[in-house]
């Protein structure tokens, strides 16, 4: 009877043992970590202006700790999207955070009309806050245009405010949006007579001492100097030659030809304003991101932090030059060391294998339209002067009115609906009629009435992009689509906004704490980063998130 109880012993106990092995082998990865266990920090990048192929591009000239760290240890999503228009700063971070859209989360521009004040706004301006850091307006920021939560929201809701958020970027818009509403600090750069790193009273009143430090510092000044190409310009085969006429360049110099000697011809180009035009803005972010997670001791704790930083001089550079230019190329191999020397820093301050990463675009750019019509590819320039004459024109025909319009903005019509309402018109009807005239100009390929983006679901095509960025409260009566390629804008440098491969083709990594190394050609989305850093850190997805965990990139 004994030997009978001690096997129904041992077999019990073998059982138990065997069951709490598997258990312990289900919450572990094949690396031994838990699945659950969070890292110490996320760091996201978004990358301003920033085209796909410029990985693929300019891959010979990177070295092996930047983008290709990335890429050979982390995932690569090569099909990456936006999937809305119009495809502009404000509404890419916003979307990268948000994991939606500007249907929902209400950034549809960099600035809009809106109708109920009947004025132009900007994405963050904010004129109930105050700027610290400097006496200037420019301080005057805060993500209270942005109608939803962020990831960076929903991990300091989880963390009871204990995970900390810092937004860092050049431009105040791409430190504010992605850093949600909750952040604990975002930082912009004031360039002007001070070159100093800001903030507003939403978030403090006065500046941390490590700011107050490096702002007292001779950093920025340091930048100050001459910028000529990091390689031999010779072997820089994959842009266009250095002297052409598709680049605008610098006042006080008659060529946008390299090198530029900053301190000679700042004071023509805005001061300090200047560096944000050059690689070194570039490098101005990755010193004070360093600083900040010394700073503000990003990383230490058992509590998830998330520093958030946008690269903002690529868009001024690309907006100067081009995306073919010699100029673009040397940033792009520029922020690849930059790259390199943050993650070098992360490694050392937070410790490898303790930090996410992703790297993405706000939107990307056109080839310069000029340059692209003397290669023979059909492209071109839309006057927008010309445009609204001939709109207005026809109205005052049809209507006898010359007041149905409010504005024109973002390539929207607004239209004056307390007019139209007393002179007993349908806006159906007006909407419809200045969809049919507007068709036959040059350089319109389609036009939209608001009334259809509301009442019809779109799932394929442009209409599909116009209907996710359209915003019923906050967008026009009147959509329009110009031809590839066409452009209003100057005809030197690239720009961006519209639906087509070339603006919403942007990179997407993760590299680091949960993530497989591997690549995908399947399609993602811009709106699948939140939800998928969400997943990684086991918080809610932010609350209008319509974008989905790319689980094949979570180890």
């Amino acid at each position: 009877m004994k030997a009978i109880i001690s096997s129904i012993i041992l077999t019990l106990l073998f059982v138990s043992t065997f069951q709490a092995q598997q258990q312990n082998s289900k919450n572990k990865t094949n690396k031994g970590t838990t699945i659950n266990a969070q890292p110490k920090l996320i760091v996201g990048i978004v990358v301003d202006q920033m085209r796909y192929d410029y990985l693929t591009r300019f891959n010979d000239k990177y070295g092996y700790g930047g983008f290709k760290r990335m890429i050979n240890e982390g995932f690569n999503c090569q099909n990456n999207h936006f999937n809305y228009v119009p495809t502009y700063t404000g509404p890419g971070h916003t979307s990268v955070y948000t994991g939606t859209t500007p249907k929902y989360h209400g950034i549809i521009g960099n600035n809009w009309y809106d109708k109920e004040i009947k004025q132009s706004v900007y994405c963050a301006g904010d004129d109930t806050v105050q700027s610290v850091g400097t006496t200037d307006a420019a301080g005057q920021m805060s993500p209270r245009r942005m109608k939803t939560t962020t990831f960076t929201d929903e991990n300091r809701l989880f963390t009871q405010m204990r995970g900390k958020t810092i937004g860092i970027a050049l431009k105040d818009r791409g430190a504010i949006l992605p850093a949600g509403h909750t952040a604990n600090a975002a930082y912009w750069f004031h360039g002007a007579d001070e070159g100093q790193w800001i903030t507003s009273t939403y978030y403090m009143t006065e500046l941390p001492q490590w700011v107050t430090k490096f702002n007292a510092s001779n950093q920025v000044q340091s930048y100050l100097k001459e910028w000529n190409t990091l390689y031999d310009i010779k072997t820089y085969t994959e842009s266009g030659p250095d002297e052409n006429t598709f680049e605008g360049g610098f006042n006080g110099k008659e060529t946008a030809t390299f090198p530029y000697d900053l301190m000679a011809i700042k004071t023509k180009n805005g001061n300090f304003d200047i560096l944000k035009a050059t690689p070194f803005g570039n490098s101005i972010t990755t010193d004070f991101a360093l600083a900040a997670i010394d700073g503000e001791a990003l990383g230490k704790d058992e509590f998830t932090d998330v520093l958030a930083i946008s690269y903002s001089s690529p868009d001024y550079v690309g907006h100067n030059f081009g995306v073919n230019s010699k100029e673009v190329q040397d940033t792009y191999l520029r922020l690849d060391k930059d790259l390199e020397r943050l993650f070098k820093g992360l490694d050392a301050k937070v410790g490898k294998g303790n930090y996410t990463v992703f790297l993405t675009a706000d939107h990307a750019a056109v080839e310069v339209p000029a340059y692209l019509t003397s290669v023979n590819i059909p492209s071109g320039y839309f006057d927008g002067r010309v445009f609204k004459e001939k709109l207005y024109a026809f109205l005052k025909e049809k209507y006898k009115s010359e007041e149905l319009v409010e504005t024109i903005s973002n390539n929207q019509i607004f239209l004056n609906r307390a007019k139209i309402s007393e002179m007993g018109i349908e806006l159906e009807n007006v909407q419809k009629a200045i969809v049919n005239e507007i068709i036959a100009y040059t350089h319109i390929d389609k036009a939209y009435s608001g009334i259809s983006m509301s009442q019809t679901s779109f799932t394929t095509g442009i209409e599909e992009l116009i209907q996710n960025g359209y915003n019923q409260k906050r967008s026009g009566d009147v959509i329009y689509v110009l031809d590839p390629a066409v452009i209003s804008y100057s005809q030197t440098g690239s720009t961006h906004g519209s639906s087509f491969n070339y603006d919403t083709h942007v990179p997407l990594l993760f590299f680091g704490h949960g993530i497989k190394q591997g690549s995908t050609y399947q399609k993602t989305h811009i709106t699948d980063i939140a939800p998928t850093i969400s997943a990684i850190l086991g918080i809610s997805f932010p609350n209008a998130a319509t974008g989905q965990p790319l689980e094949f990139v979570l180890d």
